[in-house]
């Protein structure tokens, strides 16, 4: 105890969204400190990070798709779980240096928001990465209640209050009452499943490869859900199938939208299958409150009109939707004693 005690001194507590894309870390008082993508740059064949432990986050990033034969750029999460337990650990252990000013002797305690369909031993495999990475403690959140909080709806209330929050490897659709989560469905479909749908629309219509980057910039830049006001054009970049040799290609909002319509209907699916579960007098609150979207994939343009059209709900995008389930983390640490009964932890070890 002790021990602990001492390391709490220099320790600044932080709540942690450990994203399939990114990962973004709040401290309480201070608000998001840090927005990195989930990637980790290591020598081919070994788990050695780049760099001295340095090409993490941004930097890696930067060498998707661009790296030497004897180097690898990996994002160790996958559909929202760890895929590879010891750069998960070596990538935690880098961004806790970074919110500390790169200090050695700092334990905090750590609320970290995980899906709320991952098993039993993807959730011990958060919890050993975190701690062998340098956390005292460690509490897990499921996401959609993280983000729920962190769009401030009123999920403490006897009333439904519910949220959809689209990430890159999850989509987690969830109705709150008294400070719980009610109904809850997560599918393994999200913003990589839309890049991989415009990359497969790529080689199906015009036999042109793109990379993941490529496809999330024009998901970003013309994606949509719902028909525009005024339809969009963009050039695309890529390897021409048959040639093998650079070459580009000018495509339409219309036809990225028809690239989306697999997995933006799966998830309009999950919604409905949520809803129908649902309890009378929470559906019944809904009516009224509606549905308020998070995440990345809440800036797809139209995708709140596509939900509301589907289900009949009013349905809004929270303020600043990607950093809803960080803030909602930066909550749970402000009243911890609160609300840790709630939460799962390594309490036992203290």
């Amino acid at each position: 105890m002790v021990f602990n005690t001492l390391h709490g001194l220099f320790s600044v507590d932080m709540g942690i969204d450990l994203g399939t894309c990114n990962t973004l870390v709040c401290v309480r008082g201070q608000g998001i400190v840090l927005n990195e993508p989930s990637v980790v740059a290591v020598k081919k064949g070994t788990n050695r990070v780049l760099k001295d432990g340095n090409a993490v986050g941004l930097v890696a990033k930067e060498m998707i798709g661009k790296t030497p034969g004897t180097i690898t750029a990996i994002r160790p999460l996958q559909d929202g779980v760890i895929a590879d337990f010891d750069i998960t650990e070596a990538m935690l252990a880098y961004f806790i240096r970074k919110v500390h000013g790169r200090r050695a002797f700092v334990r905090p305690r750590v609320v970290i928001a995980v899906p709320s369909g991952i098993t039993a031993v993807e959730k011990r495999a958060v919890h050993n990465s975190a701690e062998r990475a340098g956390a005292r403690q460690v509490y897990l959140v499921p996401e959609p209640k993280a983000a729920a909080i962190g769009a401030a709806l009123p999920v403490a209330e006897p009333r439904a209050s519910m949220i959809i929050d689209i990430g890159g490897g999850t989509t987690e659709v969830a109705i709150l009452s008294l400070a719980d989560i009610s109904v809850c469905e997560s599918i393994r479909v999200a913003g990589d499943d839309m890049d991989e749908a415009i990359m497969n629309y790529m080689k199906r219509t015009y036999n042109l490869m793109i990379g993941p980057q490529t496809a999330e910039h024009v998901k970003i830049e013309i994606g949509s859900a719902a028909p525009l006001d005024g339809e969009m054009t963009m050039e695309v970049r890529g390897r021409d199938l048959i040639s093998g040799l650079p070459r580009k290609t000018v495509i339409s909002s219309e036809e990225v939208r028809e690239a989306l319509k697999e997995p933006i209907g799966l998830i309009v699916e999950a919604v409905v299958r949520t809803l129908e579960k649902a309890e009378p007098e929470l559906a019944a609150d809904l009516v009224e409150d509606g549905i308020c979207l998070a995440g990345g994939g809440a800036l797809i343009r139209g995708i709140d009109t596509v939900i509301s059209q589907t289900t009949g709900l009013k349905t809004r995008i929270a303020d600043d939707p990607l950093t809803c389930v960080a803030r909602g983390t930066g909550v749970f640490l402000e009243h911890l004693n609160e609300w840790k009964d709630t939460m799962e932890s390594n309490e036992d070890d203290l």
